[in-house]
């Protein structure tokens, strides 16, 4: 299997490591989760201290508020290799086998969407997290054997966007269980202005905050805008981004002022309209506007529950009154 640790310390003059470059490599670079900060300076500093590993961390919360990159600068804090490892990649016990086999001391694993990882698969991970040993079957029937295969000490960081689809035996393992929460309009606009500096293009402080207020609370989409925004910027011939190209490229983006794109006004607009507002299941309402249930499950519907346009009830969604009064909707026409 081929090795891919990776070193958290990335090289800024690579072309093909921009997106890399914009993850923070200390706790201090590290904007917002100021609670969960200040919990793992003292759990690093003191594993630092008693010459150990990290215990195994879970981190949750919706796509992408940081989690991947936070493993990152737990990794760099730590002074420790990290591989990163997708769940629905690792199918069969045998494929965690290899990938735990190839750990050094120290060294942390990081499982993206630990909880769509199978059950079988999950039964070598308890051992391997516990007492650091993975257990190997060869042969069938009569001739299968069962023998121990010790491991260094390693820390596993799962991250997850569902908590609950996690077994208890595999939760109650993690030492650290940490929700990421939505980040503040000043926060994005910090990372705003940190992303603006990492690609060298400048942007006014007004533009920055526009971006952040229409970036649904995520960090992940905040740099995406920024680096569309750049894209309109560049194309015509601006050497820094001020409000008014900023507000242009996002109009152009159909991106309204409190981040909803095409497919939320798609959803909110067939939700009331075509289906009076609910309650409709969730897979008929993504097959009506033509996009994949997971999508709109994980993506999307976090946002506009945030933002309490919509209700999930065991009957299916419901537009509350709040999404009526945005889209200007009268409640009672259909």
């Amino acid at each position: 299997m081929k090795d891919n640790f990776m070193n958290p310390r990335v090289n800024k003059n690579e072309e093909s490591s921009l997106d890399t470059t914009l993850r923070p490599l200390t706790l201090d670079e590290y904007v917002g989760q100021n609670e969960l900060k200040n919990n793992l300076r003292i759990y690093i500093g003191a594993a630092k201290k008693r010459n150990e590993t990290l215990d195994h961390m879970l981190l949750y919360g919706p796509p992408g508020l940081g989690k991947t990159t936070l493993a990152y600068v737990v990794s760099h804090e730590m002074e420790a290799k990290i591989r990163l490892v997708n769940g629905p990649s690792i199918e069969k016990p045998g494929d965690l086998a290899a990938i735990l086999s190839t750990l050094g001391p120290g060294d942390i694993l990081f499982i993206d969407e630990i909880h769509r990882i199978p059950r079988v698969v999950e039964e070598v991970l308890y051992p391997a997290m516990e007492d650091f040993i993975i257990n190997i079957v060869t042969g069938r029937d009569e001739d299968a054997k069962t023998f121990s295969l010790a491991l260094p000490p390693f820390t596993l960081i799962g991250a997850t966007t569902k908590p609950g689809d996690l077994s208890s035996p595999l939760r109650d393992r993690f030492g650290i269980v940490s929700r990421l929460d939505y980040y503040s309009i000043e926060e994005l606009t910090q990372i705003v202005l940190r992303t603006s500096r990492v690609f060298a293009t400048p942007i006014d402080l007004d533009a920055a905050k526009t971006i952040a207020e229409r970036s649904r609370s995520t960090p992940r989409i905040a740099n995406r805008i920024y680096r569309r925004v750049r894209d309109f910027a560049n194309y015509h011939d601006y050497d820094h981004i001020d409000l008014n190209i900023c507000e242009e490229s996002l109009k152009q983006m159909k991106i309204d002022p409190i981040g909803l794109d095409e497919t939320d006004v798609k959803y909110l607009m067939t939700l009331m309209k075509r289906f009076n507002g609910g309650p409709v299941g969730l897979e008929t309402l993504a097959s009506a506007i033509g996009e994949e249930i997971r999508n709109l499950e994980e993506v999307y519907e976090p946002y506009l529950l945030k933002l309490g346009f919509i209700n999930k009830t065991s009957r299916g969604r419901m537009a509350t009154e709040k999404a009526y009064k945005h889209f200007k909707v009268d409640l009672f026409n259909f």
